[in-house]
């Protein structure tokens, strides 16, 4: 067995049976390996920042890792955007990343580059196999850092993995979670009975299942407001669960929102920051005094953390508030961030996961589907656009038989459009509603807002994406998926209810 051979049924051993991959010359060893090894699933993508994307969506909806093939330290600097990305979420990921033969480095080759180099500052561990016989542990190794929510990369030298003394490695138990300390709780626990106004800040896992159920018992219990950061990375939310309430994008608002708390309490994620910094105006978005109380960093265990707190608060099921289904009548005429917003609220699936990069026209969405279906909502926790499309069709992948809505702003998804082919080689259930305003619309709201004054002619140009118009329709239909444009509410309604009944991907070209 060559060391390729033993990585892949290594991978497969230990319960990684899906990998994202745009290979090269320097991976047909693992490629063959494929035709050899069953159980790994192997879905070819156009460009790297769509793999790496793809694992995010993928980890967020199955809770385990995917493998990503990466070819050579340009492969991976193509997919680093979607890495930071799923890196802000917690999202856990194993890349492969192939490298020239050991002894052809020397000849600094036009594809060699220092690929450690390239990883590290975007992965929580990094290693080198420097040999067909480690690549087994190097793997087991390297699947134990991506289940615990970490970045893993590990890179397989060409020789490597051609050469024969390959070993498939056991799969190693995992580490224990790390979760709080008892003074943490007593902190957070005298915040929550001080009868001064207390936000409870969840994120990660806490936003989801039993976690969140419990989150409500302790806010409905003491009166705490229970919240979330205006993104996260996946959150239940609809009718019959429990709400809560998403602090605001702008510092302003923000800051609005949150001057009258005296204390913060997190779990699972930090306190809030304002996502850039602005003239005259904090980082922090609290009101001076406020004390904050971190029981559980991001990755820890959210779920132990919520149940010491609800059981020192004495807190029950039926303290916990939970959202009623809304009965959104549709709308009709023209449409704007509302008209969308109510529509989705009306026509959302039960059980469907909405992956949300629709940036300004989305702006009202969120809010006004919280009394929807009961549906999940994936949103990008790193900025780096191109993440709506790739975290779509992972998110497919790894939740089969749910409905998949994917929102993207025009300028967002030019960036990763390549996943559409994906979605139709695939046959995934993915819906792409594209919002095409024909412009960065978020950069004139911030050309404002950083004191940049108004924007001239020159700068105006670079903002607006008419000249000349995207052809969604167009598009799509090149990269195998078929479209429909809308331009008044009647039109969407109608083709949401049409396609989401449906098989397969589509795109919904919303023209405004």
């Amino acid at each position: 067995m060559n060391g390729a051979e033993s990585l892949v049924r290594t991978l497969v051993g230990a319960g990684v049976d899906t990998c994202f991959a745009n290979p090269g010359t320097s991976e047909m060893h693992f490629v063959s390996a494929l035709d050899r090894v069953d159980g790994m699933r192997s879905i070819l993508v156009l460009h790297e920042t769509v793999a790496t994307g793809a694992a995010d969506g993928y980890w967020r909806m199955a809770d385990r890792p995917a493998a990503n093939l990466l070819h050579l330290g340009p492969g991976l600097a193509n997919g680093l955007s979607n890495i930071h990305n799923a890196r802000k979420a917690a999202s856990g990921m194993l890349n492969i990343i192939g490298e020239h033969a050991s002894w052809h480095l020397k000849y600094d080759a036009p594809l060699a580059s220092d690929i450690e180099g390239i990883a590290r500052p975007l992965s929580d561990w990094v290693k080198t196999s420097l040999g067909s016989q480690a690549i087994g542990a190097d793997a087991a190794q390297a699947v134990i850092e991506a289940r615990q929510s970490r970045i893993a990369s590990l890179i397989l030298p060409g020789d490597t993995a051609w050469e024969e003394g390959g070993a498939v490695a056991d799969a190693l138990a995992m580490p224990t979670v790390a979760g709080f300390d008892e003074k943490s709780i007593e902190a957070a626990v005298r915040a929550l009975r001080s009868g001064e106004s207390t936000m409870l800040i969840i994120g990660g896992r806490a936003i989801r299942g039993k976690a969140l159920e419990i989150a409500g018992r302790i806010a409905g219990k003491t009166g705490a407001v229970l919240a979330t950061q205006f993104f996260s990375s996946r959150i239940e939310r609809g009718a019959g669960r429990v709400p809560t309430f998403r602090i605001p994008y702008f510092v302003d608002s923000a800051l609005g929102a949150l001057k009258d708390f005296k204390h913060i309490v997190t779990i699972e994620t930090k306190e809030p920051v304002s996502f850039f910094a602005y003239p005259n105006k904090p980082s922090q978005i609290k009101a001076e005094g406020t004390q904050v109380h971190q029981v559980c960093n991001p990755g820890g265990d959210g779920l132990a953390a919520l149940e010491a707190l609800a059981e020192a608060v004495g807190a029950k099921a039926s303290d916990a508030p939970h959202q009623e289904r809304t009965e959104t009548a549709l709308p009709s005429g023209a449409l704007n961030q509302q008209t969308i917003a109510h529509i989705l609220s009306a026509l959302i699936p039960e059980n469907a996961i909405v992956v949300d990069e629709s940036v300004t026209t989305g702006r009202e969405s969120f809010g006004l589907t919280a009394g929807a279906a009961p549906h999940d909502w994936l949103q990008n926790m790193g900025g780096s656009i191109g993440f709506g499309l790739p975290v779509a069709t992972g998110a497919a992948i790894g939740a089969p038989g749910r409905r998949v809505i994917s929102l993207s702003g025009d300028g967002c998804a030019m960036y990763t459009l390549q996943s559409l082919w994906t979605q139709a080689r695939e046959g995934l259930d993915v819906t792409t509603l594209v919002f095409s305003n024909r412009a960065y619309q978020i950069l004139r709201v911030e050309f404002a807002g950083v004191g940049a004054g108004a924007p001239g002619e020159k700068a105006s140009a670079m903002m607006t994406l008419d000249n000349p118009p995207l052809d969604f329709l167009a598009l799509a239909r090149g990269l195998g998926v078929p479209g429909t444009r809308v331009s008044d509410c009647g039109e969407l309604i109608a083709a949401l209810k049409r396609v989401l009944r449906q098989p397969g991907p589509h795109l919904i070209d919303v023209t405004l």
